[in-house]
C-alpha cells in the first residue's frame, strides 16, 4: 500500500468528474475467451426457435427476444426483435472481463441488459479506463479495452472520440503546471501520477515537488504501459522468462502452483519460472491467475449457449497465460516503488477550491454531446445525438 499523505488530498471523484457505472451484462455466453465460440453461440441461438431460442437466450427483466433497442455506437448489428433475427454474429470485440482478463465480447446492444452506450461512443485507440477495484493495494485498474468487469464506477481519460476533452477538472492541468514550474502535466501524465498515488479511500495527494511529480508519473507510465499492454510486449529479463516445460494438456482441470520450484502446473503441463508474486497477485481478495484459468476450464451448464467452446486448450491461452504471468510480476515489483512515494509537499483540496478549480461544473459529471451522425435505433429507427 502506498505510504503516503491523504490528508486534505482531493477526491478522484473530483479531479475526475465525469465517470459511469459499470456495465451490467445480465448473461454469461455473449462474452468468452475467444471469438470463435461466439459466432457458434450466436448461430446456434438463431436457429432455435419459439421456446426453444427463449430458453438458450436466457431472459431478464431487461433483456428478452422482444426487446426493442438500437445499435450500440461505433457497431453495425441488427436492430430487430431477436425473436425474428437473422443474419451473421456481429464481429466480436476485445475487452476486459475481470481483472487483467481479457476476453471477447459480441457487441450486440440486444445481448446486453446495461451496455452503457456512453462509454462505446468514446471507446476508441485514444482512451484509457480507469476503474475502481475496491482493493487496498491496487485501488485502480486501467484498460485500453472496454471495462465489462464487476467493479467499481468507470472513469474514461477523454470525454469525446480522439481524445478530445480530458476528463479533467477544467483549470487542473494549467494550474499544476503553474505550481510544478514546466515539469510534465499532460492529461497522460496526471492519469499516471494518478494511477500511483491515489490511496485505498480513492483520494488523490497532489504535489508541487517537480522532482517528486516527475518520478511519480515516471512510475505511473510504467503501470499505465503494463496494465494496457499497447505497442511493444512486456518481457522479464533472459533468465527469468516464464516457458512451457511440459506440454499443456488438451483441456487441463487443475491449477497448482509449486513455491519452491516457481513451477505452475496445468494438470501434468508444467510452466516455469513462474515468480511467487505472480502467483500471489490478487485484486479485492481473487487471485488473478486463479481466476483466469477458472474462465477458461469450468465447464458450463450442458445445452447452455455458455457450453459451446473450444474442444481443446488453445495455443492462444498459452501465449497469453505466459504474458500475464509476465505482467503481473512486473507490477508486483513496482509496488516497492509507489510505498516509497511520499507525498509531503501538496496541492491540497482547499487550494484548488481557492483557485476556482473545484467544485467542478456539473456539466463536466455528465456526458458530452459527442455525435454529429445518426446511431441506428430499434427496429432501423434513427436517432441523432
Amino acid at each position: 500500500m502506498p505510504c503516503v499523505t491523504y490528508d486534505a488530498a482531493p477526491l478522484l471523484a473530483d479531479l475526475m468528474p465525469w465517470s459511469v457505472a459499470p456495465l451490467r451484462p445480465g448473461r454469461a455466453w455473449p462474452t468468452a475467451p475467444d471469438p470463435g465460440s461466439l459466432k457458434a453461440r450466436w448461430d446456434a441461438l438463431l436457429r432455435a426457435e419459439g421456446p426453444d431460442r427463449e430458453a438458450l437466450f436466457e431472459p431478464s427483466r431487461t433483456r428478452t427476444l422482444t426487446s426493442a433497442v438500437g445499435q450500440l455506437p461505433g457497431q453495425s448489428t441488427g436492430t430487430e426483435r431477436l425473436a425474428r433475427a437473422e443474419g451473421p454474429c456481429a464481429e466480436p470485440v476485445r475487452v476486459l472481463a475481470a481483472p487483467f482478463d481479457e476476453q471477447w465480447l459480441i457487441p450486440d446492444h440486444r445481448l446486453i441488459d446495461t451496455a452503457r452506450p456512453e462509454l462505446w461512443r468514446v471507446a476508441d485507440a485514444y482512451q484509457v479506463f480507469t476503474v475502481e477495484t475496491a482493493d487496498a493495494a491496487d485501488p485502480l485498474l486501467v484498460t485500453s479495452l472496454l471495462p465489462t468487469l464487476r467493479t467499481g464506477r468507470v472513469r474514461p481519460l477523454y470525454r469525446r472520440p480522439g481524445g478530445e476533452e480530458p476528463n479533467l477538472a477544467p483549470g487542473l492541468t494549467a494550474h499544476l503546471a503553474d505550481r510544478l514550474g514546466g515539469a510534465p502535466t499532460s492529461p497522460a501524465d496526471i492519469l499516471a501520477w494518478i494511477l500511483a498515488a491515489t490511496g485505498p479511500d480513492l483520494t488523490v495527494p497532489l504535489t508541487d515537488d517537480p522532482g517528486l511529480w516527475t518520478a511519480g508519473v515516471e512510475l505511473g507510465h510504467r503501470m499505465l504501459w503494463l496494465m494496457r499492454r499497447d505497442g511493444e510486449r512486456p518481457k522479464l529479463p533472459g533468465g527469468r522468462r516464464p516457458y512451457v516445460r511440459a506440454p499443456l494438456p488438451a483441456r487441463p482441470l487443475t491449477l497448482h502452483f509449486d513455491r519452491d520450484g516457481e513451477t505452475l502446473d496445468l494438470d501434468e503441463g508444467r510452466i516455469s519460472p513462474v515468480p511467487p508474486q505472480a502467483w500471489d497477485y490478487e485484486v479485492a481478495g481473487v487471485r488473478v491467475l486463479e481466476t483466469w484459468f477458472t474462465a477458461r476450464t469450468t465447464a458450463p451448464e450442458p445445452g447452455t449457449l455458455a457450453a459451446i467452446r473450444p474442444p481443446a486448450w488453445t495455443p492462444a491461452w498459452t501465449s497469453e497465460l505466459l504474458e500475464l504471468i509476465t505482467v503481473l510480476t512486473l507490477l508486483a515489483e513496482l509496488r516497492p516503488r509507489r510505498a516509497e512515494l511520499k507525498v509531503t509537499s501538496t496541492v491540497t483540496a482547499t487550494d484548488l477550491r481557492e483557485a476556482g478549480i473545484l467544485p467542478a461544473p456539473e456539466a463536466c459529471r455528465r456526458p458530452a454531446s459527442v455525435l454529429d451522425h445518426h446511431e441506428e435505433g430499434p427496429e432501423g429507427q434513427f436517432a441523432l445525438i
